[in-house]
């Protein structure tokens, strides 16, 4: 038995209190699925010995198998080995009764990893840069609203100190950050215990937004981890708090979004960050790497903004971009470099909304930046502080054709896996579909008896 492994039995012996464990892997759409199993399956979860189906993986968003899925219908549902990630005890105590999560990740019968699942497309591209030296250095960014849980459509949650529901915007207002101290203070204490590295919190540009920073480290598998497991802390301490929080890319047509901005730079094996030339421009080979992001941002779109709502969020002069540019300290970009000391030199990816699966976002900004390292490609020349740059090329506009991108995209084809790539564009295409099918009130409204 491992010395990691022994640990974890060691920690829940003392926590008598815990009588059982949610054992989940990450889907393609961020929603851990798993079993819940009794305390005294641990050891069977952590050696690798639980079992569930690869199918889980590619549901659609409402749990549902894919239609014609040939993991389900040729192979009658095979079970794939679950095996644990390595990530220390992660203790839920907003539950009716404590418990934590065993995180997991598949395996075929061999113990090989499968190369669906959507952790083992990270850890494959994080592969190809140690094979360089080279180790990505990365953090995230996620806003998220808080709403009143009882309303059918999102509205400002009731302040816990003045007793009155907010209903307008707070930018950076240390006031509204003081009246949900309670809640921000349990999810702070919530992420320590679960070694989530946060950062800064702000109240964001919209009624009830909150933005939560986590720190850069060194393994930008456990940032994607990171990422996964704070927005399941979030809203876990929300409904303990009488919350619900949405971390939708655009709950409100008429109100901020929100976003996912990743933060990354390169280091080598002598931890010099390579993207430092000790100048404000940055290095060549940080250069090299926006060119590659540039280039695959079209046919990535759909890991950015991969649900109907996400389309809501991606406008012109939103802070949300809508063209494939990139510049110096200028938020109007998809891709900008932030100022400050040229040792902390980083690429800042301004594409994704926060419903997006961690994992395949940094999988896509990762492998997109080192097939431009790889090829030496030029990101052109920097957009100005409009936001206006000369790369004339855009984000598809829409669902169905950021869908038709990532199926036909080159880089994709070299980031990821051909099984996950036809898992998630049949999962999108189904979840499409599904809301074709769905006519709006607000359709009703208007057209029925108007035309």
């Amino acid at each position: 038995m491992s010395d990691a492994i022994a640990d974890v039995l060691n920690w829940l012996e003392s926590r008598s209190d815990i009588q059982s464990l949610r054992a989940a892997v990450c889907d393609l759409n961020g929603v851990m699925r798993g079993k819940r199993i009794p305390v005294e399956q641990a050891r069977k979860a952590l050696e690798g010995k639980l079992r569930m189906p690869y199918s889980l993986i590619g549901l659609d968003i409402w749990g549902e198998d894919i239609e014609g899925n040939t993991l389900v219908f040729s192979t009658g549902d095979a079970d794939g080995l679950c095996q644990w990630t390595g990530r220390g005890i992660l203790p839920v105590e907003w539950t009716a009764h404590p418990t934590a999560l065993v995180p997991l990740w598949l395996a075929d019968e061999t113990g090989a990893p499968y190369l669906g699942d959507p952790r083992r497309a990270l850890a494959r591209i994080l592969d190809r840069y140690k094979a360089l030296g080279l180790t990505p250095v990365a953090a995230t960014e996620l806003e998220f609203y808080l709403v009143d849980p009882q309303s059918q459509r999102p509205v400002g949650p009731v302040s816990p100190v003045t007793g009155r529901r907010l209903d307008s915007d707070a930018a950076l207002s240390i006031d509204e950050i003081d009246d949900f101290e309670s809640f921000i203070h349990d999810v702070y204490e919530a992420c320590r215990a679960q070694g989530i590295p946060v950062d800064t919190a702000i109240a964001e540009n919209g009624v009830g937004q909150f933005e939560i920073n986590l720190n850069h480290v060194a393994d930008a598998l456990r940032a994607a981890d990171d990422a996964v497991l704070f927005k399941r802390t979030v809203k876990g301490i929300a409904r303990k708090h009488g919350f619900a929080a949405c971390f939708m890319a655009k709950p409100y047509g008429d109100r901020a979004g929100n976003g996912f901005h990743v933060h990354f730079s390169l280091v080598d094996g002598e931890g010099r960050n390579v993207f430092d030339d000790g100048t404000d421009q940055g290095s060549e080979i940080m250069r090299h790497a926006v060119g590659g992001l540039l280039a695959a941002m079209a046919e990535s779109t759909l890991v950015f903004a991969p649900h109907f709502n996400s389309y809501r969020r991606l406008r012109p002069r939103s802070y949300a971009p809508t063209a494939v540019a990139w510049g110096y300290e200028n938020r109007m970009v998809a891709i900008r470099i932030p100022g400050g000391p040229t040792g902390a030199r980083r690429i800042e990816h301004r594409v994704s909304g926060a419903d997006a699966n961690p994992y395949l976002v940094l999988a896509a900004i990762l492998g997109a930046a080192l097939i431009g390292i790889e090829r030496q490609l030029s990101p052109g020349d920097p957009a100005g502080s409009d936001g206006q740059g000369l790369v004339p090329a855009k984000l598809p506009p829409d669902w169905a054709s950021a869908i038709a991108a990532f199926e036909s995209g080159p880089h994709v084809a070299e980031i990821f896996p051909a099984i996950l790539r036809d898992s998630f564009i049949a999962c999108k295409r189904q979840e499409l579909n599904t809301f074709a099918l769905n006519v709006s009130d607000f359709e009703i409204e208007t057209y029925l008896e108007s035309v």
